[in-house]
This record gives C-alpha cells, structure tokens and sequence, in this order.
C-alpha cells in the first residue's frame, strides 16, 4: 500500500531551541541600530542627571543635616526622624487626609476618563465628537493656580457667581463660604481635577479603543446583542488591559496629593483636613527649617509609592491580568 512507503513518525524529541537564539548580539546591534541608540542618550542623561543623582540626598534622613556642614560633616541619628514621624501627633491626620483624598480620586476620578471615553465612542458625528475632544481637552493646559482662582471667583462668599446665584434662589440662609468650610474643601479639590484632569486622560483610552476590532462588534450585533451589551462584552474587555496598566501606575501616586493644588486650597480655616503629607514637607522642611525631618517624610512616601506599584502589579497578576512588568 501506498501508506507503507511513508516513515513512521520519529520518537526523538525535537531539539530545544538555544536560549538566546534569534537576539543580535550587543557588537551587531550597536552599529546597526546606532541612530537609534544616539536617541536614547538625552533620556539617559536627563534621568541621570536629574532622577538619580539627587537620589544621593537622601541621605540626609538619617543625619541632623546642616547646610554649613555638608553631608559628610552632618552627624548621623539613624531612624530618629522616622520614629518622629510615626510616633508624632500629626501622623495620622496627615494618613488619614492624604489616604482619603486618594479614596475619592480612586472612585470618582480615575473612572472618570473611562466613561469619557466610553461616551465618546458612541458619538458616530465627527464633527461633534472632534469638538467635544477639544473642549474638554483645554482645562489641562491650565495651571493649578488659574483653577484655583477661578474657583475663588465661583465660589467665594462675598463676590463669588455661583455663591451669588444660590443667595438669589435660597435667600442670605444660602450664604455658606465654600473656601473656609472644612466639609466643602475635599469636594472642590475633586471637582477641580475632575474638570482638569478628565479630558487629558481620556487620550490614552480612546487610543485603545481605536485599537478595538470592528469585527467583533459585527459578530455581537449578529448575536442580536445591542449597544450596551457590545459596550458591555466587547468594548470594556478590550480595554481592560489598558485599565489595569493605568491602576497599577495610579497606586504609585496614592500618598501623593499633589502640593500645588492643595496649597493654594488650603486656608487656616479648612487646614485641618487640608494638611497632606506635600504640603506638611513644605512647613517643616521650607518654613521651619527641619530638613532633615521633611526629607524623611519625602523618603517614607516615595518607599510607600514603590511597594503600592510591586502591590498592585502582584495583585493584577493574581487576578488573571497582564501586570506592568
């Protein structure tokens, strides 16, 4: 039979391939690639330069630095300044401040880029869905302090347009000063990064839905799924990957507040809610002197960042999705 002529299948395993096998080595690739390499030295430098080489500074967390002494005159304390910091009376409303406010970014502001996003797909004009883009794109480009002011000019309890127009609805009952009240800083911290930070972030999200296989909405339409059933199985599936990446690199940012913003919120009326850990390195380290204090917060908090990425990442990867690194 003609079934005879054919060799029985080998037994032997196939050889593995070598480890390393297809990757140039480093003296092909330097010359091949050489344009590319020479792009990447300002990067390098800059990193250098200005992420790691002040890195060195940090030592002076552990010293009773003095400026006149230097870092190697300044005598050493150990941990002294950590154990002030934990032991103090104001670490933990600075916890407590910091932590919240890095709740409600978590639950009101980080999702809301996605729904942005998600809204804007929908959109099918592109006329309309170009400006929206681009309106809700411009509040980035502003500075903290121009949001800050315009926020004074909204809702200040004396000429503030918002605060006039609840007075001529509601009567003088309705005359509350937003900016002194501790129960209203929060809400307009939030407000304030939801009008300036939304837009900007819809960018990487809608890029990732552009990515999205238009074949697959075909096939859930054959289905008979409709178009929140494609939003639902199709669309948020693909972008998940994206989602999580995004998580991960966000839990990095938990204890950091951002100085700015809250500085220029900040009041001795509403400073007991608005003390975060940016603005506390601030005061002790600027205003009253302790350097070596502020620079121990500023080590504790960027310690805290590193084990919230391995964290997130360690717990994305638990759950299925594709981590960070």
């Amino acid at each position: 039979m003609a079934t005879d002529l054919v060799p029985p299948p080998s037994t032997k395993a196939a050889p593995k391939a070598r480890r390393g096998a297809g990757k140039v080595p480093l003296r092909v690739a330097l010359p091949r690639y050489r344009w590319l390499y020479l792009m990447l030295i300002p990067g390098l430098v800059y990193f250098a330069l200005f992420k790691y080489l002040p890195m060195y500074g940090v030592t002076i967390a552990f010293q009773d630095f003095l400026p006149f002494l230097g870092y190697s005159g300044s005598p050493w304390v150990g941990f002294k300044h950590f154990e002030e910091l934990f032991s103090g009376p104001d670490f933990g409303r600075l916890m407590f401040n910091t932590l919240f406010l890095a709740l409600l970014h978590i639950l009101i502001v980080f999702p809301a880029p996605i729904v942005v996003a998600l809204l804007l797909n929908e959109l099918r004009v592109n006329i309309l869905k170009r400006s929206v883009q681009s309106l809700i794109y411009i509040p980035h480009f502003l500075s903290w302090t121009i949001v800050a002011s315009l926020t004074y000019l909204l809702f200040a309890a004396d000429f503030g347009v918002l605060s006039g127009w609840m007075r001529d609805l509601l009567g003088d009952t309705a005359k509350i000063d937003y900016m002194a009240q501790e129960e209203w800083f929060r809400p307009l911290v939030i407000l304030q990064q939801l009008w300036k930070q939304t837009g900007w972030g819809t960018i990487i999200y809608l890029a990732a839905l552009a990515g999205v296989d238009p074949n697959l909405y075909e096939a859930a339409r054959m289905d008979g799924a409709g178009r929140f059933r494609q939003l639902w199985h199709v669309t948020l599936p693909a972008i998940r990957p994206t989602i999580v990446v995004m998580a991960i690199l966000s839990s990095g940012n938990l204890l950091d507040s951002g100085f700015e913003q809250i500085w220029l919120m900040t009041t001795s009326l509403n400073r007991s809610v608005a003390d975060v850990f940016d603005t506390y390195v601030y005061y002790t380290g600027i205003t009253n002197g302790a350097i070596s204090y502020s620079t121990a917060i500023g080590l504790f908090k960027g310690v805290a960042g590193v084990l919230l990425i391995f964290g997130s990442n360690w717990l994305a990867k638990r759950l299925g999705q594709r981590g960070l690194f």
